[in-house]
């Protein structure tokens, strides 16, 4: 009976240390399962926090080249001048067109210079439908006013251009209504009631008149 006892107590002891043993080795694997999973929590955070800053950086990155676009290069001078740009021209405009290598505000087809767009036409017309050709592009028939973008426009080419400038009995007006205050007429104008601009000619003294009805390569003006 006593050996039976000593039996008994003895598997109870050696029970006992197997399920402390098992218990210790439960808290072991749930602290190492603990630990891994906050190690995973920690990456998981780490990269969604990454994402989001590119995700903010390529958003700030659309945003400054939307800017961009609408409000037009840096590099584009605020205010235009004389050689803001280079230029390659062709020695007898319209038969070689006049392009700018780099930024343009006014579109394609237009010149800009200071405050201006202009456009020099590749059709003839007479005085009339070139002002209204010019009115449907947005603008009007070049008004020149200083000797600036006079010799601007005669520098564009070799050909003769209707300018907005007619007659009326005696007086002449721009087309915007303004009277002619400064004048560049060559010696001997001819006779008409509307100005053109002759590209070959001194800035100083290449306007001449010729019959309104005539046709003619056209200059139209538009604020860009």
């Amino acid at each position: 009976m006593y050996i039976k006892f000593c039996r008994n107590y003895g598997g109870d002891k050696k029970d006992e240390a197997k399920e402390n043993l098992s218990s210790q080795l439960s808290v072991e694997l749930e602290g190492e399962r603990g630990k891994q999973t906050e190690g995973n929590a920690r990456l998981y955070r780490a990269g969604c926090l990454f994402l989001t800053l590119i995700c903010l950086v390529l958003l700030l990155v659309v945003i400054i080249l939307s800017v961009k676009l609408q409000t037009g290069s840096p590099d584009c001078p605020g205010s235009w001048e004389t050689g803001a740009g280079t230029w390659t021209t062709g020695t007898n405009f319209p038969n070689t067109q006049r392009q700018q290598t780099v930024c343009n505000h006014c579109g394609n087809g237009w010149l800009p210079f200071e405050k201006s767009c202009f456009h020099l036409s590749t059709i003839r017309m007479n005085w009339s439908m070139s002002k209204r050709n010019c009115t449907a592009r947005g603008g009007h028939l070049a008004v020149i006013s200083s000797l600036g973008v006079q010799t601007f426009l005669t520098g564009a080419t070799n050909e003769v251009f209707w300018i907005g400038l007619s007659s009326t009995g005696n007086q002449w007006k721009w087309v915007d209504n303004s009277a002619l205050r400064t004048s560049y007429w060559e010696d001997n104008p001819a006779k008409g009631e509307c100005g053109l601009l002759r590209g070959a000619g001194p800035p100083q003294k290449n306007w001449f008149r010729s019959n309104c009805a005539h046709s003619s390569y056209f200059i139209c003006e538009k604020l860009p």
